[in-house]
């Protein structure tokens, strides 16, 4: 698969919605994620990534102009052990729940689907890190529904053994703009992962749509340690 740049992907597309991406550094030591939203309405910009826990959880920036919390108040960042588990609604407690009870991750995933709001059926788009005894590996999984058909939901898992250093994926809800939203399609999009948090963190933000990004986070987990290294960003302060 060729690898695709990421500032790119993001600079050239003004709605990517929701994005997930997960690798590991070119000096092969550390496990990345990252996980930013973006909004077009007022309730979706209304946002803000604040830690819970090890996790993160998704907060209104102002409560007096909260409207439908249902789909935009969740947790994305949850740890359950070795396991960091990122997704872009509340399928979160789904797998942190399925996967505290001995159920893999697409076995937890199973009694969800895409998000009921029609006429866009948003993606549900999950990732899980899995480190363990110096090794590590993740997965990708996305719901989404056919072409358009609320009646039927396609599910795609994509699993990463021995991650290549320096190499990262990146799946997210929208293929563009539209009306309705056209839905992510193809395998997640191989990028280059940096060594430096902080390069990574400035890369992603600058290159999002400046009206529609809402919030950033992005972790860094030594494998060998599990120390993290953690930097959210808000537009809204």
């Amino acid at each position: 698969m060729k690898t695709v740049s990421i500032a790119e992907e993001l600079k050239n597309n003004s709605y990517p919605g929701r994005g997930i991406i997960i690798g590991r550094t070119p000096d092969g030591k550390k496990a990345v994620t990252a996980y930013f939203i973006m909004g077009r309405s007022e309730n979706s910009r209304n946002r803000v990534f604040v830690e819970e826990g090890e996790g993160i959880r998704t907060q209104a920036f102002d409560p007096a102009k909260l409207e439908d919390p249902s789909l935009i108040i969740y947790a994305p960042v949850r740890v359950l052990g070795n396991k960091t588990i990122v997704t872009n609604g509340d399928q979160t407690d789904t797998i942190y729940e399925g996967m505290d009870r001995q159920m893999t991750f697409e076995q937890s995933l199973r009694s969800r689907e895409f998000e009921p709001d029609a006429p866009n059926y948003t993606p549900r788009i999950s990732g899980i890190l899995h480190i363990e005894d110096g090794g590590y590996n993740y997965a990708l999984s996305i719901l989404k529904s056919n072409d358009g058909n609320p009646d039927s939901c396609h599910r795609y898992t994509y699993a990463y053994e021995k991650p290549v250093a320096g190499e990262g994926h990146f799946i997210h809800t929208y293929m563009h703009d539209g009306n309705p939203l056209p839905s992510f399609e193809g395998e997640p999009k191989k990028i280059e992962i940096p060594d430096s948090l902080d390069e990574f963190v400035a890369t992603l933000w600058e290159n999002l749509n400046p009206d529609n990004k809402v919030s950033l986070f992005v972790r860094y987990i030594d494998i060998a340690t599990r120390e993290t290294q953690t930097k959210i960003i808000n537009k809204n302060k």
